[in-house]
C-alpha cells in the first residue's frame, strides 16, 4: 500500500535524477572550504536571492540560529512573532546558546506583525533593558505570503530604528512562486535570509544562510562552534542544487493540490474553514484534538498520514499527487460519514 502523507513537506524523498546528483558530486572538505559542490549551492543560492555570501549548514534551525548570533551579541534582544518557528519550534537555541532575549508579539491575521507594536516592543537604550537588535520575520508563516508592501514598510522601519531584518525564509520560494516573483524580489529587503532546501524543495537535508561577507565570515565561525561543519558535504549539496535547478517552479503544483484539497474539504459539512484562505500548500482544518486524533487514527490504515492537532495542518508536496489528494479525501469523507 503506497503512503500519502499529508504530515509536513519535510517527508519527501530524494528523486533518482536528484539521487544520481548526490552519487556523481564532487566532494573535498567543506571545513577548509575545499568541497567544490558545497562552494557551488553557496554561491549559487547568493545570487539567487542577491546576497554577498551564503554558507550551507544542516538545517533550518541551525541556520535562523546562526543568522541571530551573528547579528547580536549576548545580552541583545530580537523581535520576533509569538507563534514564529524561530521562537516557539527551535528548542530556544538564540537564548541557551547565545544568550539573546526572545521579545514575542502577536501575528496578525495575515502573518504580519504590527510595526507599531513592534515600534512600541523596541527598548530604551538604556543599560536596565537588553539592546533590542534585530526584527525577524517569517515567509510563508503557517503558509500564508508577506505582501511585499509590508516587506518594503519593515525594511523601511528597521532602518529608521536601527534594527536589523532578518527573514526565516524556510518557504521563500513558495511565498515566490505564489506571488510570481523572482524570489530576489522578496529577498532584496533583509539583511539576512535563511531559506530550507528540504522542504517544498525535496532534498533531503539542508538550508542555506545568505547574508553579507561579514555577516557569513561570523556565521561560518558560529557554526563550528555549534557542531555544524561538515566534510565532504558536497553529497549533500549537490541535492540542494538539483532542488533549485529543478523544483522551485514545480511548486505551484503544490499550491495547486492544496487547493484541489481545500474545496474537497470544504465540502464535508462537519468541517467549517473558507478554502479560500488556503495561498500556498498548507491546509489548516479547525477540528476538536480528540476528533482530530479520531481521523488520524481512521485514515493511518488506509495509507493517509495527518498530524492531530487543532487546527489539522495538511501540507502538499513533490510526493503527493493530484490522484493522492483524491485519495485522501474520500478516506476523510468515509470517516465523517461513520
Amino acid at each position: 500500500m503506497s503512503i500519502i502523507d499529508l504530515r509536513s513537506d519535510t517527508v519527501t524523498v530524494p528523486t533518482p535524477a536528484m539521487r544520481q546528483a548526490m552519487v556523481t558530486a564532487e566532494v573535498g572538505d567543506d571545513v577548509y572550504g575545499e568541497d567544490p559542490t558545497v562552494n557551488r549551492l553557496e554561491a549559487m543560492t547568493a545570487d539567487l536571492l542577491g546576497f554577498e555570501a551564503a554558507l550551507f549548514v544542516p538545517s533550518g534551525t541551525q541556520s535562523n540560529l546562526l543568522a541571530l548570533m551573528s547579528h547580536c551579541e549576548r545580552g541583545d534582544e530580537y523581535i520576533v512573532g509569538q507563534q514564529a518557528h524561530t521562537y516557539k519550534y527551535e528548542g530556544g537555541g538564540a537564548a541557551i546558546l547565545g544568550s539573546i532575549q526572545p521579545q514575542p508579539l502577536e501575528f496578525e491575521p495575515d502573518g504580519t506583525l504590527d510595526l507599531q507594536r513592534v515600534a512600541n516592543a523596541i527598548k530604551p537604550d538604556d543599560f536596565h533593558f537588553a539592546r533590542s537588535r534585530l526584527l525577524c520575520l517569517e515567509n510563508t508563516v503557517g503558509g500564508k505570503v508577506l505582501p511585499l508592501a509590508y516587506l518594503a514598510e519593515a525594511r523601511r522601519f528597521t532602518t529608521e530604528h536601527g534594527l536589523q531584518l532578518h527573514l526565516d525564509g524556510a518557504r521563500l520560494f513558495n511565498a515566490a512562486v505564489k506571488l510570481g516573483v523572482n524570489a530576489r524580489e522578496i529577498s532584496q529587503y533583509f539583511d539576512s535570509v535563511s531559506v530550507c532546501l528540504s522542504k517544498g524543495l525535496g532534498a533531503p537535508v539542508g538550508s542555506v544562510l545568505c547574508g553579507s561577507q561579514s555577516l557569513i565570515k561570523k556565521a561560518r565561525r558560529w557554526r563550528k562552534v555549534v557542531g555544524g561543519g561538515m566534510r565532504q558535504a558536497g553529497i549533500l549539496a549537490a541535492a540542494g542544487i538539483y532542488a533549485l535547478e529543478n523544483n522551485i517552479e514545480r511548486l505551484a503544483v503544490d499550491h495547486a493540490n492544496a487547493q484541489r484539497l481545500a474545496q474537497g474539504l470544504a465540502q464535508i459539512p462537519a468541517l467549517a474553514f473558507d478554502p479560500a484562505a488556503v495561498q500556498t500548500n498548507m491546509v489548516f482544518v479547525p477540528l476538536e484534538k480528540s476528533r482530530a486524533q479520531a481521523l488520524a487514527e481512521f485514515l493511518r490504515p488506509r495509507g493517509v498520514l495527518i498530524s492531530a492537532n487543532n487546527p489539522i495542518r495538511l501540507v502538499t508536496h513533490l510526493d503527493v499527487s493530484d490522484e493522492a489528494i483524491d485519495t485522501a479525501l474520500e478516506s476523510i469523507r468515509a470517516f465523517f460519514s461513520t
